[in-house]
């Protein structure tokens, strides 16, 4: 078994550093937009998911510099977000 490399863990902990508030964001965006707590728990399900799949990825398979980037786009969303709040 081989050995997780030290900058795909802290890749991956940036991710969810930035990742974890951007669905509870993306939460409140849905609740202001509808008015149905089925939709929000929706989207907090399917942008939490896509979170996890996006950190095992970047934990085993992605490349260095897609991993970056990865993280990157998801910190500047968070970013784009609360600043549009």
């Amino acid at each position: 078994m081989r050995a997780v490399e030290t900058w795909r863990i802290v890749a991956t902990a940036l991710l969810a550093a930035a990742g974890l508030p951007l669905v509870l964001v993306v939460m409140a965006k849905v609740r202001d937009r509808v008015d149905s707590s089925a939709q929000v728990a929706i989207g907090g399900a399917v942008t939490l998911t896509t979170l996890v799949v996006v950190a095992v990825l970047t934990l085993t398979v992605l490349p260095g510099l897609l991993t970056w980037i990865v993280v990157a786009a998801v910190a500047g969303a968070f970013g784009v977000m609360m600043l549009a709040s």
